[in-house]
């Protein structure tokens, strides 16, 4: 069976609220706590404080954290460090990622396919761009740090962008940090911590019972010749935030022991039924297909090959294949009344076929005194008008085939036939341009989502 990690993302807009020891610390105590229990972390910061924490020396990396973000899977991408927590490098070339992410689930579908399981942490910048986003709305928990007022008043634009969303406000939690607890006040607010509680409570915004000190020990612990970092479950074992942590560690297993879906299991179960309803979406427009090229008549199964056209009508009552031959030489006949065995034909014929792959086609039957009148259009991939002919329907209404456009009053006749012989009003029939090696792609999701983009933009034009 397979597991999906829980998320904590560490955020603030401020500077200097102690983020990113919380979240490299944190990783170190959920794992000396559980040690069964996989934890990994990873930054959006440029600072590298997660590789010089973790780092083991002479292991060569398998990527980084742009790599991530370009798409590589992160099981792949975790190196095991120190203290048996695993990172994903970090990366000063971030900046090129930004046009991937232009939507803020796309880290969560990431994280769903990670392979990645136990706790994932997520250290981010200090502002709002695209990837802090990302990892804020695929986050089951969101720890906030905050020291004074400034920090305390950024929160808010955290909270609008889950507002905006509509995602659950449950998951954002405020973690006063460091508090220097030298600071008393008179009155109610009797220290820095209370009296940043009072003014989150007073916002509405949730607080852990926990904080973290201001502690000049702890603070040393990134400081030092050698460059390295200490953690402070290694080198603070005497102060009050050695402590703390471990305080801050029992509730965030608590909250993992008792959410039996996390966030990314629950994405996961999301595309996997949106994936089935593409799945069974795509077989019923497959069923829907003409057995037939309404032009040449014959069964496609049996002659599959040069399906170069794909034909669906306005109202989408009738949808199938063409084959290019057929179609280039209908237009041939019915636009110019050239056939085979003209002089102009072949010439005409390539120029008529290159062009038709370039368009839609759009075939506009109107009634006209009691006879019919075709508007033959066609537009550019982006819904404009690049030509229009009219075409008088001679003998059509009355069921007469004149011999030029035969093959023309045949193709509109079996996909837009109406009641007592006459054409649905109001409907046409819009031709499109597929690979004839693989014709079927056309119904693909996100194909046919642009096919129906594309008619909506023709619609549009034909009603002004």
């Amino acid at each position: 069976m397979q597991s999906y990690p829980y998320i904590i993302t560490i955020s603030s807009e401020k500077g200097g609220v102690g983020k990113t020891t919380l979240a490299t610390n944190l990783a170190i105590y959920l794992k000396a706590m559980r040690e069964d229990l996989p934890v990994t972390i990873f930054s959006f910061d440029n600072h590298f404080t997660v590789d010089r924490m973790f780092e083991m020396k002479g292991r060569p990396t398998k990527g980084t954290v742009h790599e991530l973000l370009m798409g590589e899977k992160a099981s792949i991408l975790v190196q095991m460090g120190q203290y048996g927590v695993g990172y994903i490098p970090s990366s000063n070339e971030l900046s090129d990622i930004n046009e991937r992410f232009k939507g803020p689930m796309t880290l969560a579908r990431m994280l769903a396919e990670s392979g990645l399981s136990g706790i994932v942490i997520i250290d981010t910048r200090p502002d709002l761009n695209i990837l802090t986003q990302n990892a804020l709305y695929a986050a089951d928990r969101v720890l906030i740090p905050i020291k004074d007022m400034p920090s305390l008043d950024n929160c808010k634009n955290i909270f609008a962008l889950f507002d905006q969303r509509g995602i659950d406000k449950r998951s954002l939690a405020l973690i006063p940090c460091l508090v220097d607890e030298r600071i008393k006040f008179e009155g109610i607010f009797r220290d820095q911590k209370t009296l940043l509680r009072a003014f989150a409570a007073n916002r509405g915004y949730r607080c852990m019972d926990s904080f973290i000190s201001k502690s000049p020990k702890v603070e040393s612990l990134n400081t030092n010749p050698d460059g390295k970092i200490y953690p402070i479950l290694t080198h603070a074992r005497g102060t009050e935030v050695h402590t703390q942590f471990s305080e801050i560690t029992r509730d965030i297993l608590r909250s993992h022991d008792t959410t039996p879906e996390t966030r990314s299991c629950l994405y996961a179960q999301w595309l996997a039924e949106k994936e089935g309803k593409k799945k069974v979406s795509y077989l019923a427009r497959l069923e829907g297909l003409a057995d037939r090229c309404l032009i040449c008549g014959k069964l496609l199964a049996e002659t599959p090959e040069g399906r170069g056209f794909y034909y669906e009508t306005s109202d989408r009552a009738v949808r199938g294949f063409l084959h290019n031959d057929c179609f280039a030489d209908m237009l041939c006949g019915a636009l110019y009344g050239l056939y085979n065995d003209s002089q102009a034909h072949t010439a005409a014929r390539a120029v008529i076929a290159e062009k038709a792959g370039k368009t839609v086609s759009l075939f506009l039957p109107r009634d006209h005194d009691n006879s019919y009148i075709l508007d033959f259009m066609q537009f550019n991939t982006a819904g404009e008008l690049a030509f229009k002919k009219e075409v008088p329907m001679i003998g059509f209404a009355e069921g007469e085939l004149d011999g030029l456009r035969d093959r023309l009053y045949l193709l509109l006749n079996e996909s837009l036939a109406g009641y007592e012989g006459k054409l649905r009003e109001g409907s046409w029939l819009a031709v499109h341009p597929v690979d004839p090696n693989n014709p079927e792609q056309v119904l693909y999701e996100v194909q046919y989502r642009a096919i129906q983009n594309l008619q909506a933009k023709i619609g549009e034009h034909l009603q002004n």
